[in-house]
């Protein structure tokens, strides 16, 4: 069997389903003529001629269709398109009945590429009557439309419930996973496992002192606080009282020009018996 090898690249062939044809015409060519094998260059390059050729029929039949006010070329258009390019008419009738003529199948239907479903956010609009349809269509409303980017809160008081008892288990949980690891522990069962640490009670010198000396944990937080904000009213007041002996005895060593020293009032005669 002959072996033809067509002249243009798989990629260039699968984006352009003509020049794929256009390659299997030329390889019948090729064929008929006597050759078994062709190299993919000197294939390419009669595809690009057979192309050109083609074009520019089109583009000639086209031109005399236009100049005789037609919209559709009919076989006269094309006979001058060749006759235009120098193409001799004398054997293409005898070219067209020839015998040992190679039949190349009727080409496949392409299957169109399946493109990724695009996220759809709202409702497209149809065209209105002023439109046509073949016009793209709208895209989603949220592209040019007022849409709220943010989601609404939640105010039911069960998921509010819900999800503050979900968040102090996680702290809580998250606390104890953290004593357990700064603290020594102490394993429940006689294994290596440490899932199942438990954190060591620190033992109390004086366990007694609790009991004897019984607390109001309400009251003595109160009064830690009220000890805490005076010490820090104290400090404050004492820090202001430093800053202006500071003021003062810088005013008295900086001011020595006495138009800018305080005034000092006189004092008041006493009154004579």
């Amino acid at each position: 069997m002959a072996m033809i090898t067509t002249g243009v690249p798989e990629t260039s062939t699968t984006s352009n389903p003509r020049r794929k044809i256009l390659a299997s015409v030329i390889c019948a060519i090729v064929q008929e003529a006597g050759f078994h094998s062709a190299d993919k260059a000197a294939v390419g390059t009669l595809v690009e001629m057979l192309q050109s050729f083609l074009c520019e029929v089109g583009r000639s039949s086209r031109a005399f269709c236009e100049l005789a006010y037609r919209t559709e070329p009919l076989v006269a258009d094309i006979v001058m398109a060749l006759t235009e390019l120098g193409m001799p008419l004398e054997g293409l009738q005898a070219y067209k009945n020839r015998q040992k003529r190679v039949v190349i199948s009727s080409p496949a239907q392409q299957v169109d590429v399946k493109q990724h479903n695009v996220l759809q956010v709202g409702d497209k609009k149809s065209h209105p009557s002023h439109i046509p349809d073949h016009l793209p269509s709208f895209p989603d409303t949220h592209t040019y439309c007022f849409s709220h980017t943010y989601k609404q809160p939640v105010t039911e008081y069960e998921a509010i419930r819900e999800k503050a008892a979900a968040q102090k288990r996680d702290i809580e949980r998250a606390l104890t996973k953290f004593a357990a690891k700064t603290r020594e522990t102490q394993n429940l069962f006689l294994t290596d496992d440490k899932e199942f640490l438990l954190v060591r009670v620190e033992a109390n010198p004086k366990p007694y002192l609790d009991g004897l000396m019984p607390r109001d944990q309400v009251f003595e937080e109160e009064e830690e606080r009220t000890r805490r904000r005076r010490k820090r009213i104290q400090h404050e007041e004492g820090d202001m009282e430093q800053e202006k002996d500071k003021l003062n005895e810088s005013q008295d060593t900086e001011l020595d020009n006495p138009y800018l020293r305080p005034v000092k009032m006189p004092r008041k005669p006493k009154a004579k018996k």
